[in-house]
């Protein structure tokens, strides 16, 4: 399952740079965007110093730049653990579910590593309430974490 994982992280490394890419390139020109597509779905460009929504985003500046270094080196470590687990997995959705993880890391670790930022700019809402933004990489891990809950709660469940 080692090829499959990997092939999947590849897939979803690529997309997320890409997306984000395609995403520098419609705002440029402008600080930050805010593009209404739908009444309840806006393109943004915003830069998440922090982790996860937007926890820690403390900005540029001192407290920035240790950030970039704590959550690239986290997400590297965390990428090495999953790899390890990966080649021992011997079921297909698990390890499609792990190249989910790792590649929406390593987007988000090369964000960093980049801009010294995590580029998000998926913003849903309902009214005035806003999901915090966020990118491809982002919605990979959450669905690949949810495939290994899935996969460790319900299907191991049957094999009993």
């Amino acid at each position: 399952m080692l090829k499959l994982g990997l092939a999947t992280a590849l897939v979803v490394a690529i997309l997320d740079q890409l997306t984000k890419a395609l995403i520098l390139a419609h705002f440029a020109g402008r600080a930050f965007g805010d593009e209404a597509i739908t009444p309840f779905f806006n393109l943004v460009l915003t830069l998440n110093h922090g982790m996860s929504f937007g926890l820690f985003n403390t900005g540029r500046g001192t407290g920035g730049t240790a950030n970039v270094l704590v959550f690239s080196l986290a997400g590297a470590a965390i990428v090495v653990g999953l790899i390890y687990w990966l080649s021992r997995v011997a079921s297909p959705l698990l390890g499609s579910a792990i190249g989910l993880v790792i590649g929406g890391a390593v987007g988000n670790i090369a964000d960093r590593v980049r801009y010294g930022a995590v580029i998000d700019f998926l913003d849903f809402h309902i009214g005035i309430y806003h999901w915090p933004a966020f990118n491809l990489a982002d919605s990979a891990i959450c669905l690949g974490v949810a495939v290994m809950l899935f996969e460790s709660l319900l299907l191991r469940r049957e094999a009993h």
